[in-house]
This record gives structure tokens, sequence and C-alpha cells, in this order.
């Protein structure tokens, strides 16, 4: 589809819309997407990415849509473990077939998760976990016959956290042909999957133009079944209060992202249902404690100071009208371990006392942020509330892109970021937030938090065979970082969807990665 031709199709929807009624066989979203770096399963890592390559995209294994504990055969037929020989043996469903119209081989499956590697974009480090890198990947997948293949990994962990990882969006398989048409030196295709498809999801890619919208057209051969509807415009609407007026008058199907005042304004509203959803969703502050331009930041004072300079009761139940609510644990609730106390509250005059104890003086910093809520709003929070504690915020509010490209090349200072889990365990968080090998982009990498006892706690906990005493192992690393490191973990979501009334279907989980509209009708 050409750049000229988009216009006009988003003009149609537009046009129909203004009746009251989007196409009927089409599905308009209005959200938010100047957060997207990339559409390639191998470096999406951005949450407006994370909820659309699910829809082209299908790994082997994924978890339950009810029940996300549970992992679900999709592109696998069945697999057999070795817990002793760290292998995985997967036979393939022996139909399936990639939107393009090839055929699922080992070669695809072997392809995409050595290409993951390889390439180590913002989410190779799930892969990582496995042991896996780009100087022992080739050795680790084999080809057993044209329907099975056998994995092996490196690293000390359990079959059961080794299927978790793989049914991440990372783990998304490709079809290598249609890619290999398109590689560029060296690029394992990269350049032409930012903006294009190769999956076997429920939908494939029509256009993607960034800033403006993704148009998918339904799948009508993959393997989990042919979509309800026949394509779905995701417009890129970045302001709130344009999606909250395009979702009321009929402009659109669905709306994502709508602030607190958005959202209460459309509760009532006629033809229109606000969905509230549990979300795996967090907020917190993050010091980079590497940043050499400001030694502060790798101050522990300054981390407990900033734990009591956060209005937590102001910002979710005033500011956020009840979306989140305070949770101060780096393991989401919902997730087996999770810790539920809140120790912290907005009190100045012990983070003041803090500073003084420590010799802190003109303490300041720099904050990255999101321009659009909650981030926004969370920072414009805590700009007031740090002041009176003497400790002096300068926004740098940025388009999510800017954001998450500042951090990744670790330029912040400090910045207000989302966690969202990677899979459905506790080692997910565990090794974001507690994990730094001097190497991986994970959270403590980017910060530069060098914590090599917090790593071997990390490394045991994922080994751990026995349930109870796992989980044992993540409270106290819970423990730990909610006391003393530099992160200020702020609150909890709950994601609200708005839907006009006649929309049927639509599923979203605790997870960014499970957002499915295959079943959706009008």
């Amino acid at each position: 589809m050409t750049k000229k031709i988009l216009p006009l199709l988003l003009l149609a929807a537009l046009s129909a819309a203004s009746h009251a009624a989007t196409p009927p066989n089409t599905l308009v979203v209005a959200q938010g997407l100047d957060d997207i770096v990339s559409l390639d399963p191998a470096e999406a890592n951005e949450l407006s990415s994370i909820q659309t390559v699910p829809s082209l995209y299908q790994r082997l294994v994924q978890p339950d849509r009810d029940n996300p504990a549970k992992i679900m055969p999709i592109l696998a037929a069945s697999w057999e473990a070795d817990a002793a020989a760290k292998t995985l043996t997967i036979k393939l469903k022996p139909d399936a077939k990639f939107a393009s119209g090839n055929p699922l081989r080992p070669e695809d499956v072997i392809f995409s998760w050595s290409r993951a590697v390889k390439l180590n974009k913002s989410p190779a480090f799930i892969l990582n976990v496995l042991g896996w890198d780009a100087g022992n990947i080739d050795g680790q997948l084999k080809k057993v016959d044209d329907h099975t293949l056998q994995l092996h990994w490196t690293a000390d962990v359990s079959p059961a956290v080794a299927l978790n990882i793989l049914s991440t969006p990372i783990a998304s398989i490709v079809d290598e042909k249609l890619v290999a048409a398109n590689v560029k030196v060296g690029d394992f295709g990269n350049a032409w999957l930012k903006m294009h498809s190769a999956g076997s999801g429920a939908w494939k890619m029509r256009v993607y133009q960034p800033h403006q919208a993704i148009v998918l057209d339904a799948n009508d051969t993959s393997p989990t079944g042919a979509p309800k509807l026949k394509n779905i415009i995701i417009k890129n609407v970045p302001d709130p209060a344009s999606r909250r007026l395009l979702i009321q008058q009929g402009d659109a199907d669905v709306a994502r992202d709508l602030g607190a005042d958005q959202i209460s304004a459309l509760q009532d509203k006629p033809g229109i249902k606000v969905l509230s959803i549990p979300s795996a969703e967090q907020n917190y502050l993050a010091f980079n404690t590497g940043n050499s331009a400001n030694p502060l930041l790798n101050n522990p004072a300054l981390w407990e100071a900033a734990r009591w300079l956060v209005d937590y009761e102001g910002i979710t139940k005033d500011l956020l009208k009840g979306q989140y609510f305070v949770h101060q644990s780096f393991l989401p609730i919902g997730f087996p371990g999770a810790l539920e106390n809140n120790p912290y509250k907005f009190d100045p005059a012990k983070a003041k006392a803090i500073l003084a104890k420590a010799g802190i003086k003109d303490a300041h910093f720099t904050l990255d942020v999101e321009n659009k809520p909650p981030f926004i709003t969370l920072a414009q929070s805590m700009q007031a509330s740090f002041a009176q504690g003497g400790v002096k915020i300068d926004l740098l509010p940025a388009a999510g892109s800017q954001v998450y490209a500042r951090v990744r090349a670790k330029q912040h200072q400090a910045a207000i970021r989302l966690w969202i889990p990677d899979y459905f365990d506790a080692h997910s968080n565990a090794s974001a937030f507690a994990w730094n090998d001097g190497k991986s982009s994970t959270v403590a990498g980017l910060n530069g938090w060098k914590i090599p006892e917090l790593n071997q706690q990390t490394l045991a906990a994922v080994a751990e065979p026995d349930p109870a005493k796992r989980l044992g192992l993540y409270t106290k690393m819970q423990e730990e970082l909610q006391q003393s490191s530099p992160y200020v973990f702020v609150d909890q979501g709950k994601t609200q969807i708005v839907i006009r009334d006649n929309v049927k279907g639509y599923q979203q989980g605790l997870n960014a990665d499970m957002v499915w509209y295959d079943r959706v009708t009008k």
C-alpha cells in the first residue's frame, strides 16, 4: 500500500464515522503510537509495539488467555522436556502456515530465535536468561526432522521457566523465506521488519506509517483461526482529549490511554462502555547511578529520601482518580509472591532529615518523562512534592520514542518509567530490576546499578526447583529493593479501555502483550 492510499483509507473511516458508525468490517482504535521504535518482534519493546506484535506474530507456546500462569501450545503441537539435559524437543503443528502461505518449518524457529539473539536489541536480555548469546546460539538449536526441533539452554533454569521465556513476544516466529528476501547486509531483515510483517498471527500488516497509523488486514489462514473482522486501523491520536472525542462521537470503536478526567467524563455516556481490566503495569522513578554529570544519583541517601517525597495517595486517588493504586514492590499484585505492604508515604520532613544527615545540600536532578498521561502527571506531582523536601527537579518532557532512546543510551539522570513483565514469572521482573551483568539492557543495567550480591540472589531464585522456597527468595529480594535501590516504585495500574457498546469479544490480560482483537465483532 502506498503512502498516498493510506490517507484515503483513513478518510473513508472518518467519513463513515461522521454518521456515528465506523465501517462494519473495520475496527478503528484510537491511541498514542509515538513510542514505537520498531515492529520487528526481535526489537519491539515499547508499550504500543508490544500490544501490536501479538496480532501479527505467534509463538510456539503462549499464556492461556484466561489463566496466564498456564502455558498453551500455539505453533507447537507438543513438547518433551529433559530437565537434566536442559533440552526441549518440540513438535510443530504440521499444517501451520504463515500469512505469506509459506509452511512453518523448524528452520523458521531456529532463524527467529537466532536472529533475535544476534541482533541483540533491547528485549534480547529475555532470551539471554537461557544462557543464549551471539557466540553460542547456533549450537543450541537443531532441526530433528521436518516437523521437529530441539533446543538446549546453558543457564541453570528449569524447563518451566524456559517455556515461560519462550512465550514472550521476542520469541515470536518469523517467516524466514519472506524475511530473507528483504535482508540488508548483516541486519537479518531488521530494517524491513520495522515496518512490515512476516508472521502467522490473526492479522498481517498492510501498512505502518510512523506517527500516523497502523493498518492491519485479516489473515484468514492463521493457525489459530481467521479473525471475525476484516481490518484494523490503529490511529495515532497523541492527545487524550481528542481520543475521548473520537470514541464519544463514534469516530473510533476503541480508545486507549485516556486520562482519568476523560474516563470520568465518559462513564455515563450513551453508546459507550468503560472496561476496567487488571494490569501488571507499574510506574516507577529510576535514578541513573552511572551518570557522572550528577554524582548525587548514586547516593543511597537520595534514594531513601525520594521514597518519602512521592505523594502516593495524591497521585493515585486525586490525580489518577483510581486508575492506579499504590504499590511499592517490583512484583505486581496478581503475581505469586508479590509483596503487598506499602511502607512509604509522603513525609517531606523525614526526607529533609535524611538528606541533612547525609550532608546533601542543593539536591537536584533532571527528570526524563513521556509527555502524556500518566507519566507527565506523575512528573509534575513529583516536581511539586520533591520541592517541599528541598529537592529540585527539572522536567524534560518528550515523545515516548525520545525518552526510550535517551534511557537506552543512558543519557538520563532520572526517568519515570513504565514496566510490564515480559512473561508470567517472577524472574521476569527480578531479572530486570535486580540483575546487571554489565552487558544486558536490563533496568538495572540501563541505570548503571552494580549489584553482584543481587545478581547471585537472582540466579538462585530462578534455579530453585521448590516453588515455596522460590517464592521466599523473591520475597527477600523485593524487601531489599523496596528499602534500598535506585528505584521508587509508585503504583500499579488498572487498564481502562473505552469501547463502543456494539463492540463485542474484545479481550485483554494482565500483561502488555495480552491484547486480542481476533474475536472482536461489531
